[in-house]
């Protein structure tokens, strides 16, 4: 007795819910809704309520923003796309991209945007899935004149001017120099978004389009969009950004003529999707299943382990290494998992209770999403607190941390 089918303890899941419904009554973070899916097994817990003055209470149907947990699901779309040959990891981009031929590259990073050397190579389709294309949001070059383009240019969500439509998204990208020559340097978000620009010039879809038809329907995420449409913007709950000086919550964004009451002009691949912990429960599974949900096979099994295996070298590791390490006491621990494969972290070292090889990745509106294929576990946590306070990060990490001694086989 004690032990639930997919081997986890009852006092450990107790013990689980015990701690979540702690952050809630804190009143630091008004709801949750986390998921815990292990073989045929799923658990889930919905805490507290939608909104920071009361009224509906969550439900495990809740809508939300996924924000960077939105890029281990995007880049299934550039996986199908290598499984049918209609993409290759060293086909050049410009075919598709022609903006981004002939690049120039800053001969420092902090250096004005017309101090430049040629590139020594032409961009490939494997430089934009490692996020290591030369161009990313670079937290550490923060005021540096091609960190001040990249936000005054609109390429970046919602950060001083909304983003264009991918065009004209393109066309800006391709009027600034690269930070780092391709394939050198791993840098996070803007490949992501690339990504989607890239999967519609191929496909000649609109990039939601290819991913509902290959990856969203299939799996049966029937809420998983790149905007929540009036019939179930009821289900999407205020995301806030409390004031990191006082702790004071301010409203981001409002649910109804909010940021996702509407088909956004750029379906961003970076942070655009909203979803649920089912929908998200049956792409990590996808995953775990090595590529097949049912009797239906949505990736190969090769393209699985691939986006699932780390794929940076001991140099671009460093940076990435710097980044979480310097950002700790913001983070407690998450995104501090050494690798990076597409889209998403790979563990490559045990630093907490989580193994090696475990994958997935956190989002900025208080989201995390991550699969482990040793104990066969998938975990999400989803709240409306945005990470610009470390209250989330704190609920997060503790989320995992329960998790994980819940375990008992």
């Amino acid at each position: 007795m004690g032990k639930s089918g997919g081997g986890l303890s009852e006092a450990g899941l107790r013990r689980m819910r015990d701690v979540l419904a702690r952050h809630v009554e804190s009143g630091k973070i008004p709801g949750l809704v986390a998921l815990v899916g292990r073989g045929d097994e799923t658990h889930v817990e919905a805490i507290g309520t939608m909104s920071r003055d009361g009224g509906a209470t969550m439900r495990r149907d809740t809508i939300f923003r996924m924000a960077s947990t939105s890029k281990p699901v995007t880049m299934a779309a550039a996986m199908v796309l290598l499984d049918e040959c209609r993409l290759r990891l060293d086909d050049l981009v410009e075919q598709w991209l022609p903006e981004l031929a002939d690049r120039r590259v800053l001969k420092r990073i902090d250096g004005p945007l017309d101090d430049t050397v040629p590139a020594k190579r032409p961009i490939t389709v494997r430089d934009v899935l490692t996020s290591t294309f030369g161009l990313g949001m670079d937290m550490t070059a923060l005021g540096t004149p091609i960190m001040n383009a990249v936000f005054e240019r609109g390429l970046t969500p919602d950060l001083p001017v909304p983003m264009p439509e991918p065009d004209e998204w393109m066309r800006r990208l391709g009027t600034l120099p690269l930070m780092h020559q391709p394939g050198e340097s791993w840098q996070y978000h803007l490949a992501s978004d690339l990504l989607g620009v890239l999967v519609a010039r191929v496909t000649g879809q609109p990039f939601e389009t290819f991913l509902r038809e290959r990856v969203f329907d299939p799996l049966g995420m029937k809420d998983t969009g790149f905007h929540v449409p009036a019939g179930k913007i009821d289900r999407l709950p205020p995301l806030y950004a409390p004031n990191p000086q006082t702790g004071e919550f301010t409203v981001w964004d409002e649910p109804a003529d909010g940021r996702w009451s509407k088909p956004p002009a750029f379906q961003g691949g970076g942070g655009g999707l909203a979803s649920t912990v089912d929908d998200y429960h049956a792409y990590f599974r996808m995953l775990l299943n090595r590529g097949t949900h049912g009797s239906e096979r949505i990736l190969s099994r090769s393209a699985v382990q691939l986006m699932t295996t780390n794929r940076l070298t001991p140099e671009q590791t460093a940076a990435r290494t710097a980044l979480a390490r310097d950002n700790v006491h913001l983070s407690y621990g998450q995104g501090q998992h050494g690798g990076w494969g597409f889209g998403m972290a790979v563990r490559t070292y045990r630093g907490d209770y989580a193994p090696v090889g475990q994958f997935g990745w956190d989002g900025g509106s208080g989201t995390s999403t991550y699969a482990d294929p040793d104990n066969q576990l998938t975990g999400i946590l989803l709240t409306q607190v945005g990470m610009s306070v470390p209250n989330a990060a704190r609920l997060i990490h503790d989320f995992w941390t329960t998790l994980y001694q819940a375990i008992d086989d």
